[in-house]
C-alpha cells in the first residue's frame, strides 16, 4: 500500500492548537451546511518581505520555545505539534488584543506591534510559493515539489461586528477575512468541519470545537505538508530492527536504511542529521545520547545543532531511521496558561475582535507520517471565544534505535513548522 493510501486508510489525526484567522470559504461534505460568506477589509493584501521584517529571528526563536514547551510534557509518549500554527493564530489574535492580553502576547510571540506584524506576514509569505491544492494528499504518490498549505479563518457569530481596524490589518498583512455563522444552529459545526476537511485534504475529518449559542467566534488554522525526500529510501532495504522505547522495553520496528550525502553533526549530547526534501524544506533528526529524553531538548540545544548542520560540509551518513506513524490531540488551555497567556484566555481583553469575550477552548490535533518516499504532516489549530463570561568527509553511522526528536523546518528562515518526539515509532 502506498504511503498516501496508507495515510488515507488510517484516517484523521491532527494538531488542533487553537487559533486561526484568515477567512476562507468552506466547501463542505456531501450534506448541505450553512453558507460561509466572508467580509474583508477595505485594503489589499500586501505581504511583507523577509528583508523588511526586523524581528523575524526573534519570532522564530519564540516559536521554537513554544514547540519545546508543548513537547516537554510528553512523559515518554509520542507527541507531534505545530508551534508555527499556534504562533500564527495568536499573532492574528494579538491584532485584536488590548491591555494585559496584548502585553502577554508580545512576550509570548517574541515581538510586538509593527515588528511582530511584519515578521509573521513575512514568514507566511516566504512559504506561500509552496502552496497548492491540499487534496493532492489523497493521490497515490507524493508530489514532486513539496506542498506546504497554510490556511487560516475566522468565523464570527451573526450579529457581532468586527472592528474595522482589525479587519483591515488581517486583510493587509495576513490575507484574511471574517465569515459569519449562526452558532445557535445545530448545523453550524458543519461549517467548521468542512473547512478542516478542505484544508487538510481530508486527513483531519472534523473540527475539535462544538459551538453553541454562547460562541462568539471560532478561529481555525491548518498546516499541511506533503514532501518527497531528495534522496528516497529503497523499500527493499527496510527491515525490522530493534528499537528501545522510553520505558526500556525493546521492540522490532520497520526501519529504513540508506547511505547518503547529508549535513551531519555529533555535537556533545547527541547526533543530528538534516534530511532535505526535494526543495525548500528539510527534516532534522536528533538522536540524544543515551539517558537523555528527546522532550528535554531546549531551544538552545536546537540552535546549536542547527548552527552545526548549516556550517558542516556534507558527509556520507550510513543512516537507519524508523518509519513513523503518530498523531496527537490535546487541549492547550492549561499549557498556554502556564506559558503566560492567562490574560488572553480570560479575555482581558480581546475587544478588537469582539467585545466582552473570553477564550473557552484552545484545541490541537496533529499527525506525522514518515516512510521511504517522504513525509506527510498535518495540523489544525482552533480557538473558541465565548461571551464572557560541499566536500565529502569520512563516513559516519547513525542508527536511530531509541527515542529521538525531529522537526521540519523551512530551510531559508529556520521556522520550525512541525516538531515531534518519537518514543515509540509504532504509534
Amino acid at each position: 500500500m502506498s504511503f498516501i493510501a496508507r495515510s488515507r486508510a488510517i484516517g484523521l489525526v491532527a494538531l488542533v492548537a487553537v487559533l486561526s484567522v484568515v477567512g476562507v470559504s468552506a466547501c463542505g461534505p456531501s450534506s448541505p451546511e450553512p453558507s460561509r460568506s466572508e467580509q474583508r477589509g477595505d485594503v489589499d493584501y500586501r505581504p511583507v518581505s523577509l528583508s523588511q521584517a526586523a524581528a523575524t529571528q526573534e519570532v522564530v526563536e519564540a516559536t521554537t520555545d513554544l514547540g519545546n514547551d508543548l513537547l516537554a510534557g510528553a512523559g515518554g509518549d509520542n507527541r507531534v505539534v505545530s508551534a508555527a500554527s499556534v504562533a500564527l493564530v495568536f499573532a492574528i489574535v494579538a491584532e485584536g488584543a488590548r491591555g494585559p492580553a496584548a502585553d502577554a502576547l508580545d512576550e509570548f510571540l517574541g515581538a510586538g506591534g509593527t515588528d511582530r506584524r511584519d515578521a509573521f506576514s513575512a514568514l507566511q509569505a516566504a512559504i506561500a510559493e509552496y502552496d497548492g491544492d491540499p487534496s493532492v494528499v489523497q493521490d497515490d504518490e507524493l508530489p514532486e515539489r513539496p506542498l506546504l498549505h497554510l490556511a487560516t479563518g475566522i468565523v464570527e457569530a451573526e450579529g457581532h461586528e468586527v472592528e474595522s481596524d482589525f479587519l483591515d490589518v488581517i486583510t493587509e498583512y495576513f490575507d484574511a477575512g471574517v465569515a459569519t455563522a449562526d452558532f445557535a444552529d445545530a448545523n453550524a459545526k458543519a461549517v467548521l468541519d468542512a473547512w478542516v476537511q478542505e484544508h487538510t485534504g481530508g486527513l483531519i475529518e472534523e473540527s475539535a470545537i462544538e459551538p453553541d449559542a454562547d460562541t462568539v467566534f471560532v478561529l481555525q488554522n491548518a498546516v499541511l505538508l506533503a514532501a518527497r525526500w531528495q534522496s528516497p529510501f529503497a523499500k527493499s532495504a527496510t527491515t525490522d530492527e530493534p528499537f528501545t522505547d522510553s520505558s526500556g522495553d525493546q521492540h522490532r520496528v520497520e526501519t529504513m536504511h540508506q547511505s547518503l550525502q547529508a549535513a551531519y553533526t555529533d555535537e556533545p549530547g547527541g547526533q543530528a542529521v538534516r534530511l532535505p526534501y526535494t526543495e525548500g524544506f528539510a527534516m532534522d533528526v536528533l538522536l540524544p545520547e543515551e539517558g537523555t529524553a528527546p522532550e528535554d531538548l531546549t531551544t538552545q540545544d536546537w540552535a546549536a545543532y542547527d548552527g552545526a548542520l548549516r556550517a558542516e560540509p556534507e558527509t556520507t551518513v550510513d543512516l537507519a531511521l524508523p518509519k513513523v506513524d503518530i498523531d496527537s490531540s490535546a487541549s492547550l488551555v492549561e499549557p498556554l496558561r502556564r506559558l503566560g497567556l492567562a490574560p488572553v484566555l480570560a479575555g482581558d481583553d480581546l475587544s478588537g475582535i469582539a467585545g466582552g469575550v473570553s477564550i473557552d477552548e484552545v484545541a490541537q490535533q496533529a499527525l506525522l507520517r514518515i516512510d521511504e518516499e517522504g513525509t506527510v504532516a498535518a495540523a489544525v489549530t482552533e480557538i473558541a471565544g465565548l461571551t464572557s463570561a560541499p566536500a565529502v568527509t569520512d563516513e559516519v553511522t547513525m542508527i536511530v534505535d531509541r527515542p529521538f526528536a525531529l522537526r521540519i523546518v523551512h530551510v531559508d528562515t529556520g521556522w520550525p513548522l512541525f516538531q515531534a518526539v518519537v518514543n515509540d515509532p509504532r504509534g
